[in-house]
Protein backbone atom coordinates (compact mmCIF):
# COMPACT_ATOMS: atom_id res chain seq x y z
CA UNK A 1 0.00 0.00 0.00
CA UNK A 2 1.59 3.23 -1.23
CA UNK A 3 2.23 6.49 1.55
CA UNK A 4 -0.52 8.19 -0.01
CA UNK A 5 -3.89 7.72 2.63
CA UNK A 6 -6.56 8.68 -0.40
CA UNK A 7 -9.50 8.06 -0.26
CA UNK A 8 -11.75 5.57 1.94
CA UNK A 9 -15.34 4.48 2.02
CA UNK A 10 -17.57 3.29 4.39
CA UNK A 11 -20.48 1.58 3.67
CA UNK A 12 -23.14 1.87 6.58
CA UNK A 13 -21.56 5.17 7.40
CA UNK A 14 -24.57 6.73 9.29
CA UNK A 15 -24.69 4.20 11.60
CA UNK A 16 -22.87 3.13 15.15
CA UNK A 17 -19.55 1.56 14.02
CA UNK A 18 -19.46 3.63 10.71
CA UNK A 19 -20.01 6.56 11.77
CA UNK A 20 -16.91 6.61 14.24
CA UNK A 21 -15.03 4.75 11.72
CA UNK A 22 -15.72 7.86 9.47
CA UNK A 23 -14.53 10.70 12.06
CA UNK A 24 -11.61 8.13 12.71
CA UNK A 25 -10.46 8.09 9.78
CA UNK A 26 -10.80 11.75 8.72
CA UNK A 27 -8.87 12.53 12.26
CA UNK A 28 -6.29 10.29 10.35
CA UNK A 29 -6.14 12.02 7.36
CA UNK A 30 -7.85 10.12 4.92
CA UNK A 31 -10.50 11.54 2.69
CA UNK A 32 -13.61 9.66 3.18
CA UNK A 33 -16.80 8.88 1.27
CA UNK A 34 -19.76 7.39 3.37
CA UNK A 35 -22.60 5.20 2.14
CA UNK A 36 -25.93 4.90 3.95
CA UNK A 37 -29.43 4.51 2.65
CA UNK A 38 -30.89 6.13 6.15
CA UNK A 39 -33.47 3.57 6.41
CA UNK A 40 -35.97 4.51 8.14
CA UNK A 41 -36.34 1.93 11.31
CA UNK A 42 -33.24 3.07 12.46
CA UNK A 43 -32.58 6.86 11.03
CA UNK A 44 -37.01 7.82 11.24
CA UNK A 45 -35.70 11.55 11.26
CA UNK A 46 -33.45 10.86 8.62
CA UNK A 47 -29.83 12.35 8.18
CA UNK A 48 -28.34 11.94 11.67
CA UNK A 49 -26.58 15.67 12.93
CA UNK A 50 -22.97 13.07 13.36
CA UNK A 51 -22.15 12.56 10.19
CA UNK A 52 -19.28 14.20 9.62
CA UNK A 53 -19.17 17.31 7.58
CA UNK A 54 -16.05 16.63 5.89
CA UNK A 55 -16.60 13.15 4.29
CA UNK A 56 -18.43 13.12 1.11
CA UNK A 57 -21.94 11.75 2.09
CA UNK A 58 -23.63 9.43 -0.68
CA UNK A 59 -27.22 8.50 0.08
CA UNK A 60 -27.97 5.20 -1.64
CA UNK A 61 -27.65 1.40 -1.00
CA UNK A 62 -25.17 -1.49 -1.50
CA UNK A 63 -28.00 -3.36 -3.20
CA UNK A 64 -28.06 -1.12 -5.83
CA UNK A 65 -25.20 -1.12 -8.12
CA UNK A 66 -25.55 2.78 -9.62
CA UNK A 67 -24.69 4.53 -6.08
CA UNK A 68 -22.19 1.87 -5.55
CA UNK A 69 -20.59 2.94 -8.77
CA UNK A 70 -21.06 6.74 -7.40
CA UNK A 71 -19.68 5.98 -4.06
CA UNK A 72 -16.25 4.07 -4.97
CA UNK A 73 -15.05 7.11 -7.44
CA UNK A 74 -11.55 7.54 -6.78
CA UNK A 75 -11.72 5.34 -3.22
CA UNK A 76 -8.70 3.15 -2.07
CA UNK A 77 -9.98 1.09 0.68
CA UNK A 78 -13.38 -0.19 1.50
CA UNK A 79 -14.43 -0.49 4.82
CA UNK A 80 -18.09 -2.22 4.53
CA UNK A 81 -20.38 -2.00 7.59
CA UNK A 82 -23.85 -1.39 6.24
CA UNK A 83 -26.08 -4.42 7.24
CA UNK A 84 -29.46 -5.78 8.31
CA UNK A 85 -29.54 -7.24 12.13
CA UNK A 86 -31.10 -7.76 14.85
CA UNK A 87 -33.97 -10.47 15.98
CA UNK A 88 -36.79 -10.18 13.35
CA UNK A 89 -38.36 -12.98 11.31
CA UNK A 90 -37.65 -10.48 8.29
CA UNK A 91 -35.23 -13.68 6.78
CA UNK A 92 -35.23 -12.58 3.23
CA UNK A 93 -34.34 -9.09 3.64
CA UNK A 94 -30.99 -10.48 5.80
CA UNK A 95 -30.12 -11.99 3.22
CA UNK A 96 -30.46 -9.45 0.52
CA UNK A 97 -28.86 -7.14 2.83
CA UNK A 98 -25.98 -8.76 4.06
CA UNK A 99 -25.26 -11.16 1.54
CA UNK A 100 -26.52 -9.37 -1.71
CA UNK A 101 -25.29 -6.39 -0.86
CA UNK A 102 -21.86 -7.57 -0.38
CA UNK A 103 -21.82 -9.44 -3.55
CA UNK A 104 -22.78 -6.41 -5.30
CA UNK A 105 -19.66 -4.50 -4.00
CA UNK A 106 -17.49 -6.99 -5.38
CA UNK A 107 -19.09 -7.46 -8.97
CA UNK A 108 -18.77 -3.75 -9.81
CA UNK A 109 -15.03 -4.09 -7.97
CA UNK A 110 -14.73 -6.96 -10.54
CA UNK A 111 -15.42 -4.97 -13.23
CA UNK A 112 -11.85 -3.25 -12.91
CA UNK A 113 -12.82 -0.10 -13.37
CA UNK A 114 -11.30 1.39 -9.54
CA UNK A 115 -8.12 0.62 -7.88
CA UNK A 116 -9.47 -0.63 -4.52
CA UNK A 117 -6.73 -1.79 -2.79
CA UNK A 118 -7.80 -3.57 0.58
CA UNK A 119 -11.23 -4.28 2.31
CA UNK A 120 -12.16 -4.61 5.70
CA UNK A 121 -15.87 -6.57 6.34
CA UNK A 122 -17.90 -6.58 8.85
CA UNK A 123 -18.78 -10.02 10.66
CA UNK A 124 -20.03 -10.71 13.67
CA UNK A 125 -19.66 -13.29 16.45
CA UNK A 126 -23.22 -14.66 15.47
CA UNK A 127 -21.34 -17.53 12.91
CA UNK A 128 -20.13 -19.07 15.73
CA UNK A 129 -23.74 -20.10 16.89
CA UNK A 130 -23.25 -21.34 20.54
CA UNK A 131 -19.57 -20.39 22.31
CA UNK A 132 -17.13 -22.44 23.12
CA UNK A 133 -17.17 -24.35 26.64
CA UNK A 134 -15.47 -26.58 28.70
CA UNK A 135 -16.50 -30.31 30.36
CA UNK A 136 -14.74 -31.23 33.41
CA UNK A 137 -14.74 -34.96 32.30
CA UNK A 138 -14.64 -34.37 28.01
CA UNK A 139 -12.61 -31.04 27.56
CA UNK A 140 -13.23 -28.80 24.92
CA UNK A 141 -16.86 -28.87 24.26
CA UNK A 142 -19.16 -27.67 21.60
CA UNK A 143 -22.58 -28.12 21.94
CA UNK A 144 -25.59 -26.85 19.26
CA UNK A 145 -27.84 -24.48 19.86
CA UNK A 146 -30.34 -25.30 22.61
CA UNK A 147 -33.46 -27.08 21.06
CA UNK A 148 -36.83 -25.63 21.38
CA UNK A 149 -37.78 -28.54 23.46
CA UNK A 150 -35.12 -27.51 26.04
CA UNK A 151 -36.10 -24.03 25.83
CA UNK A 152 -39.73 -24.27 26.27
CA UNK A 153 -38.99 -26.82 29.61
CA UNK A 154 -36.81 -23.64 30.80
CA UNK A 155 -33.07 -25.33 30.91
CA UNK A 156 -31.17 -22.67 29.47
CA UNK A 157 -27.74 -24.19 30.02
CA UNK A 158 -26.17 -26.37 27.69
CA UNK A 159 -25.10 -29.82 28.47
CA UNK A 160 -22.14 -31.16 27.28
CA UNK A 161 -22.84 -33.52 24.16
CA UNK A 162 -20.72 -36.20 24.72
CA UNK A 163 -21.35 -36.87 28.91
CA UNK A 164 -24.31 -35.18 29.64
CA UNK A 165 -22.72 -33.06 32.25
CA UNK A 166 -22.68 -29.05 32.86
CA UNK A 167 -20.31 -26.59 31.59
CA UNK A 168 -17.91 -23.78 31.76
CA UNK A 169 -17.94 -21.24 29.75
CA UNK A 170 -14.86 -20.74 27.76
CA UNK A 171 -13.20 -18.16 25.34
CA UNK A 172 -14.06 -18.62 21.50
CA UNK A 173 -11.22 -18.57 19.13
CA UNK A 174 -11.73 -18.60 15.05
CA UNK A 175 -10.67 -22.10 14.63
CA UNK A 176 -14.64 -22.96 16.29
CA UNK A 177 -17.06 -24.70 13.94
CA UNK A 178 -19.21 -21.92 12.53
CA UNK A 179 -22.48 -23.06 13.43
CA UNK A 180 -25.23 -20.30 12.70
CA UNK A 181 -28.75 -20.72 12.41
CA UNK A 182 -30.30 -18.07 12.60
CA UNK A 183 -31.07 -15.85 9.68
CA UNK A 184 -29.01 -12.87 10.51
CA UNK A 185 -26.45 -15.35 11.21
CA UNK A 186 -26.40 -17.68 8.29
CA UNK A 187 -26.14 -14.29 6.07
CA UNK A 188 -23.10 -12.79 8.00
CA UNK A 189 -21.40 -16.40 7.54
CA UNK A 190 -21.65 -16.02 4.17
CA UNK A 191 -21.28 -12.38 3.56
CA UNK A 192 -17.76 -13.29 5.37
CA UNK A 193 -17.06 -16.13 3.06
CA UNK A 194 -18.21 -14.29 0.41
CA UNK A 195 -15.97 -11.81 0.59
CA UNK A 196 -12.88 -13.41 1.23
CA UNK A 197 -13.52 -15.67 -1.54
CA UNK A 198 -14.23 -12.85 -4.15
CA UNK A 199 -10.82 -10.92 -2.81
CA UNK A 200 -8.89 -14.07 -3.36
CA UNK A 201 -10.15 -14.32 -6.75
CA UNK A 202 -9.42 -10.36 -7.94
CA UNK A 203 -6.40 -10.59 -6.05
CA UNK A 204 -8.04 -7.61 -3.45
CA UNK A 205 -6.73 -8.39 0.12
CA UNK A 206 -9.88 -8.91 2.51
CA UNK A 207 -10.06 -8.93 6.21
CA UNK A 208 -13.38 -10.27 8.04
CA UNK A 209 -13.86 -8.83 11.36
CA UNK A 210 -16.45 -10.89 13.93
CA UNK A 211 -17.84 -8.60 16.46
CA UNK A 212 -18.65 -9.21 19.68
CA UNK A 213 -22.34 -7.19 21.29
CA UNK A 214 -20.96 -3.33 19.95
CA UNK A 215 -22.75 -0.11 21.73
CA UNK A 216 -22.10 3.06 22.67
CA UNK A 217 -22.50 6.60 21.56
CA UNK A 218 -24.80 6.93 18.10
CA UNK A 219 -26.66 3.78 19.01
CA UNK A 220 -29.96 3.55 17.53
CA UNK A 221 -32.54 4.75 19.83
CA UNK A 222 -35.43 4.15 17.38
CA UNK A 223 -34.92 0.46 16.01
CA UNK A 224 -36.12 -1.82 18.63
CA UNK A 225 -35.16 -4.74 17.38
CA UNK A 226 -31.39 -4.64 17.59
CA UNK A 227 -28.83 -3.21 20.65
CA UNK A 228 -29.38 -4.64 23.64
CA UNK A 229 -27.62 -1.37 25.82
CA UNK A 230 -29.87 1.33 23.77
CA UNK A 231 -32.88 -1.25 24.42
CA UNK A 232 -32.89 -1.32 28.02
CA UNK A 233 -31.86 2.70 28.34
CA UNK A 234 -34.64 3.46 26.74
CA UNK A 235 -36.60 1.26 28.80
CA UNK A 236 -35.10 3.19 32.14
CA UNK A 237 -35.04 6.72 31.39
CA UNK A 238 -39.12 6.56 30.48
CA UNK A 239 -39.48 4.35 33.86
CA UNK A 240 -39.90 1.10 33.12
CA UNK A 241 -37.64 -2.31 33.61
CA UNK A 242 -35.37 -4.02 31.09
CA UNK A 243 -37.07 -6.89 29.41
CA UNK A 244 -34.67 -9.60 30.16
CA UNK A 245 -35.04 -13.00 28.60
CA UNK A 246 -34.31 -16.07 29.88
CA UNK A 247 -33.49 -16.00 33.38
CA UNK A 248 -30.69 -12.90 32.99
CA UNK A 249 -27.51 -15.08 33.72
CA UNK A 250 -26.72 -15.77 29.83
CA UNK A 251 -23.47 -13.91 29.15
CA UNK A 252 -22.44 -11.46 26.24
CA UNK A 253 -18.88 -9.57 25.45
CA UNK A 254 -19.65 -6.19 24.97
CA UNK A 255 -17.41 -4.24 23.01
CA UNK A 256 -17.01 -0.19 22.69
CA UNK A 257 -17.89 1.20 19.46
CA UNK A 258 -14.51 3.18 19.06
CA UNK A 259 -12.71 0.03 19.90
CA UNK A 260 -14.69 -1.53 17.31
CA UNK A 261 -13.58 0.96 14.67
CA UNK A 262 -10.04 1.21 15.60
CA UNK A 263 -9.49 -2.23 14.86
CA UNK A 264 -10.81 -1.93 11.41
CA UNK A 265 -8.30 0.79 10.74
CA UNK A 266 -5.51 -1.13 12.42
CA UNK A 267 -6.31 -4.22 10.16
CA UNK A 268 -6.31 -2.01 7.69
CA UNK A 269 -3.33 -0.93 7.95
CA UNK A 270 -1.69 -4.13 8.62
CA UNK A 271 -0.68 -6.38 5.56
CA UNK A 272 -0.30 -9.19 8.30
CA UNK A 273 -4.20 -9.22 8.53
CA UNK A 274 -4.55 -9.61 4.80
CA UNK A 275 -6.74 -12.90 4.16
CA UNK A 276 -7.59 -13.21 7.38
CA UNK A 277 -10.82 -13.24 10.04
CA UNK A 278 -10.57 -11.63 13.54
CA UNK A 279 -12.40 -11.78 16.60
CA UNK A 280 -12.75 -8.15 17.68
CA UNK A 281 -13.81 -8.24 21.63
CA UNK A 282 -12.42 -7.93 25.34
CA UNK A 283 -12.86 -11.83 26.46
CA UNK A 284 -15.07 -10.61 29.62
CA UNK A 285 -18.30 -11.97 30.37
CA UNK A 286 -21.12 -9.87 31.70
CA UNK A 287 -23.89 -11.25 32.40
CA UNK A 288 -27.79 -9.78 30.90
CA UNK A 289 -29.06 -8.88 33.90
CA UNK A 290 -25.76 -7.32 35.65
CA UNK A 291 -25.89 -5.30 32.36
CA UNK A 292 -29.29 -3.88 33.12
CA UNK A 293 -29.12 -3.40 36.41
CA UNK A 294 -25.82 -1.25 36.23
CA UNK A 295 -27.38 1.01 33.51
CA UNK A 296 -30.18 1.68 36.03
CA UNK A 297 -27.69 2.69 38.40
CA UNK A 298 -26.13 5.11 35.62
CA UNK A 299 -29.78 6.79 34.95
CA UNK A 300 -30.13 7.00 38.44
CA UNK A 301 -33.24 4.60 38.49
CA UNK A 302 -34.23 1.87 41.23
CA UNK A 303 -35.93 -0.57 38.16
CA UNK A 304 -34.93 -3.83 38.71
CA UNK A 305 -35.17 -5.97 35.46
CA UNK A 306 -37.93 -8.16 34.60
CA UNK A 307 -36.74 -11.28 34.16
CA UNK A 308 -39.10 -12.94 32.54
CA UNK A 309 -38.31 -16.65 31.40
CA UNK A 310 -39.34 -15.27 27.59
CA UNK A 311 -36.99 -16.94 25.18
CA UNK A 312 -36.29 -16.33 21.50
CA UNK A 313 -34.82 -19.71 19.82
CA UNK A 314 -31.67 -19.50 18.31
CA UNK A 315 -30.48 -17.46 20.58
CA UNK A 316 -27.44 -18.48 22.39
CA UNK A 317 -26.62 -18.97 26.23
CA UNK A 318 -22.99 -17.48 26.19
CA UNK A 319 -20.09 -16.41 24.21
CA UNK A 320 -17.05 -14.40 24.65
CA UNK A 321 -14.42 -13.87 21.98
CA UNK A 322 -10.94 -14.67 22.16
CA UNK A 323 -9.31 -11.92 20.65
CA UNK A 324 -5.48 -13.48 21.26
CA UNK A 325 -4.86 -13.67 17.45
CA UNK A 326 -5.71 -9.47 16.56
CA UNK A 327 -3.31 -8.48 20.09
CA UNK A 328 -0.57 -10.55 18.62
CA UNK A 329 -0.56 -8.34 15.67
CA UNK A 330 -0.88 -5.44 18.14
CA UNK A 331 -4.22 -4.12 18.57
CA UNK A 332 -6.23 -4.80 21.90
CA UNK A 333 -9.09 -2.89 22.83
CA UNK A 334 -8.64 -0.84 25.55
CA UNK A 335 -12.01 0.79 26.70
CA UNK A 336 -13.68 -1.19 29.87
CA UNK A 337 -17.42 -1.98 29.97
CA UNK A 338 -17.58 1.00 32.99
CA UNK A 339 -16.25 3.58 31.02
CA UNK A 340 -18.19 2.55 27.20
CA UNK A 341 -21.37 2.83 29.34
CA UNK A 342 -20.49 5.93 30.66
CA UNK A 343 -20.17 7.57 27.83
CA UNK A 344 -23.14 6.31 26.39
CA UNK A 345 -25.21 7.09 28.71
CA UNK A 346 -23.86 10.40 29.07
CA UNK A 347 -24.21 10.62 25.38
CA UNK A 348 -28.50 9.45 25.54
CA UNK A 349 -29.19 12.00 28.28
CA UNK A 350 -28.10 14.53 26.04
CA UNK A 351 -30.49 13.72 23.16
CA UNK A 352 -33.06 15.03 24.54
CA UNK A 353 -36.94 13.22 24.75
CA UNK A 354 -36.41 9.63 24.46
CA UNK A 355 -39.47 7.42 23.40
CA UNK A 356 -39.62 3.82 23.73
CA UNK A 357 -40.32 1.70 20.86
CA UNK A 358 -40.19 -2.01 22.91
CA UNK A 359 -43.08 -2.64 24.36
CA UNK A 360 -44.73 -2.60 21.11
CA UNK A 361 -42.13 -4.28 18.94
CA UNK A 362 -42.24 -7.04 21.57
CA UNK A 363 -46.07 -8.01 20.80
CA UNK A 364 -44.90 -7.90 17.38
CA UNK A 365 -42.17 -10.42 17.76
CA UNK A 366 -44.54 -12.70 20.19
CA UNK A 367 -47.24 -12.90 17.59
CA UNK A 368 -44.60 -13.83 14.63
CA UNK A 369 -43.43 -16.44 17.07
CA UNK A 370 -39.79 -14.67 17.26
CA UNK A 371 -40.15 -14.61 21.04
CA UNK A 372 -42.15 -17.34 22.87
CA UNK A 373 -43.37 -17.55 26.59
Amino acid sequence: MSSSKGRALVTGGAGLVGSHLVDLLIEKGYEVTLLDNLESETHPQGRPRWINAQADFVQGDVRNISDLTRALKGVRLVFHQAAFGGFTEEASKYIEVNVSGTAKIFEVLSKGKFKVEKVVVASSQAVYGEGAYECTRDGEAFPLLRSFKQLEKRQWEPLCPKCGRSLKPILTCEEKRRDATTSYALSKEFEERLALSQGEKLGIPVVALRYGVTYGPRQSVFNPYTGVVSIFSTRLLNGLPPLVYEDGKQTRDLIYVEDVAKANLFVMQTEEANGRVFNVGTGKATPISELARTLASLYKKSIEPEISSQFRPGDVRHILLDSSKLRRLGFVANTSLKQGLQHFAEWIKSQGRIDEYFTQAHQTLKEKRVVYG
